[in-house]
C-alpha cells in the first residue's frame, strides 16, 4: 500500500513539475539578462567606486579618511546609527506585538502609519521637522527660548533617520510573530508565567531571526540615509555632515578620490551588511532542514 502511495505521490509530483518546466534556451536567457543586469548596475558600479577610491594609493586613502572633517562624519554617522537603530527596535517590538497578537480598533491604520515612510520621499520627510522644528516653525520660537536646538543639529539629524528607518524592524517581525501564532504564548500563561516572563521567555526566542534581519536592514539604511538628513543637517562641515553627506560635499569640492575613499567606507560597511544578512539567512536554513531532518527520522 506505501509503495502504491509514494507511486502516485512521485507521479503527482512530476505532473505538477511539468507546467515549470521551460526549454534550456530558456532558462539560460532568463539567467544570463540577470546576471547581466547584476553586473551593470550592481557590481560593475561597486567595483569603480574601490578603484576610484584607491586610484591615488593607500596613503592618500587612508589621509582622506582620517582627515577631520571626514573622521567627524564618520563618527556622526555611527552615533546616528546606534541611537536610531534601538529606538525603532523598541517600536518595532511594541508595534509588531501589538498588531500580532492582539485585536483593537484602529489597527488596520496603525499599519498604514508604519508603512507611511516608505511612500513619503525622504526630502518631504525632512521639511516636516523643518516646519515642526525650525526657527520659523511651529515649536520653533519655544524651543529657541528654552535654547533646545534640534534642526541643523544633532536631534534633527536622529529624528529624521529614525523616521526614515520606521518601518524595517517592525514589517520583518509583523509576518513572523503572525505565523508563529498564539498557541506557544497562550500555553506559558497557563502555566503560571506572566506577561513579561511570557515575551522574554516565548515570543522573543520565536522571533529572534525576524528580529535579527530587521535590525541589519535598519542599521544599513540608518547609515545610507541621505536626502531627509541633508534638509534637517545645515550641511555644518565638521559638526552636522554625516558620511553620505560628506561624499556630496568633497564631490562637490572637485575632490572626487576623497569623495570616493568615504564613499567606499560606505560601501564596504554595505557589504559587510549584506554578508552577515545572508550568513544568518544560511544559519537560518540549515537549522531548519536539521529540525525537519529529525522530525522525519
Amino acid at each position: 500500500m506505501s509503495t502504491n502511495t509514494d507511486y502516485y505521490r512521485r507521479a503527482g509530483l512530476k505532473k505538477s513539475q511539468r507546467g515549470t518546466e521551460e526549454s534550456p534556451l530558456v532558462k539560460w536567457m532568463l539567467i544570463s539578462i540577470a546576471l547581466a543586469f547584476c553586473f551593470v548596475f550592481l557590481v560593475l558600479p561597486l567595483v569603480n567606486v574601490f578603484a576610484q577610491a584607491f586610484a591615488k594609493g593607500w596613503n592618500f586613502y587612508w589621509r582622506s579618511l582620517a582627515h577631520p572633517d571626514s573622521w567627524a562624519a564618520i563618527r556622526l554617522t555611527l552615533i546616528v546609527t546606534a541611537i536610531s537603530v534601538p529606538l525603532n527596535v523598541l517600536f518595532g517590538l511594541a508595534a509588531a506585538w501589538a498588531i500580532a497578537k492582539f485585536k483593537f480598533p484602529g489597527k488596520p491604520a496603525l499599519v498604514t502609519l508604519i508603512d507611511l515612510p516608505f511612500s513619503v520621499s525622504p526630502v518631504v520627510a525632512g521639511l516636516m521637522f523643518v516646519v515642526l522644528f525650525g526657527l520659523q516653525g511651529f515649536f520653533g520660537k519655544w524651543l529657541d527660548t528654552h535654547e533646545i536646538r534640534i534642526i541643523f543639529a544633532l536631534p534633527g539629524i536622529i529624528l529624521a533617520t529614525v523616521f526614515i528607518t520606521f518601518p524595517f524592524v517592525a514589517r520583518e517581525l509583523i509576518p513572523v510573530m503572525q505565523a508563529t501564532g498564539l498557541e506557544q504564548e497562550q500555553a506559558a500563561l497557563t502555566l503560571g508565567a506572566n506577561g513579561w516572563q511570557t515575551f522574554w521567555h516565548v515570543t522573543l526566542p520565536s522571533v529572534k531571526w525576524g528580529l535579527i534581519y530587521g535590525v541589519i536592514l535598519c542599521n544599513a539604511r540608518a547609515m545610507g540615509e541621505f536626502g531627509a538628513v541633508s534638509v534637517v543637517s545645515g550641511h555644518i562641515t565638521g559638526q552636522t555632515d554625516t558620511m553620505p553627506l560628506r561624499v556630496e560635499k568633497l564631490y562637490n569640492e572637485y575632490n572626487a578620490p576623497a569623495a570616493f575613499a568615504v564613499a567606499s567606507l560606505l560601501a564596504l560597511l554595505a557589504l559587510l551588511t549584506l554578508g552577515l544578512k545572508t550568513l544568518l539567512e544560511w544559519k537560518q536554513a540549515r537549522a531548519e532542514r536539521l529540525i525537519v531532518t529529525r522530525v522525519d527520522s
